[in-house]
């Protein structure tokens, strides 16, 4: 697969509009099956709080990888990410009803050689930075 979006057509501040993921229960019990990471924090609301937590939480590497798709999805080639990282700043809080909305917004903030660039992620859930030192560089067409 190709990536669709050209080394051409971004600038330095070049905005990618703003994608909301939902975040469900069900969401984190799949995650937990395919990563083996069965921690109760991400699925007993019981344990969750006993351990000091205001609700369950969602994985990290979850949060972490909607930004992954974020970009993939923006450049429209999975192949194109050559280098990913966050650090994690807040947990994303997931109740039992209504679940949780994680908004992923970019911004281009380096052109590289070989029509790389360097992509800085903003990560946000119920009015809180759950991701910081989001960057990705994504060789773009």
């Amino acid at each position: 697969m190709t990536a669709k979006v050209k080394y051409s057509d971004v600038e330095v501040g070049t905005e990618i509009p703003a994608q909301t993921y939902q975040i469900d229960r069900l969401n984190l019990v799949m995650y937990a099956g395919a990563s083996g990471d069965f921690n109760p924090i991400h699925w007993r609301e019981s344990f969750a709080t006993q351990v000091g937590l205001p609700n369950v939480i969602a994985h990290g590497m979850y949060t972490m990888a909607q930004g992954g798709r974020f970009v993939t999805d923006w450049v429209g080639d999975p192949g194109a990410v050559v280098d990913y990282g966050v650090r994690f700043s807040a947990p994303v809080v997931v109740p039992d009803e209504g679940g949780a909305a994680l908004e992923i917004s970019g911004k281009v903030e380096q052109k590289l050689d070989d029509n790389k660039v360097v992509v800085a992620l903003t990560a946000r859930s119920n009015d809180q930075k759950v991701l910081t030192r989001a960057k990705a560089v994504v060789r773009l067409a």
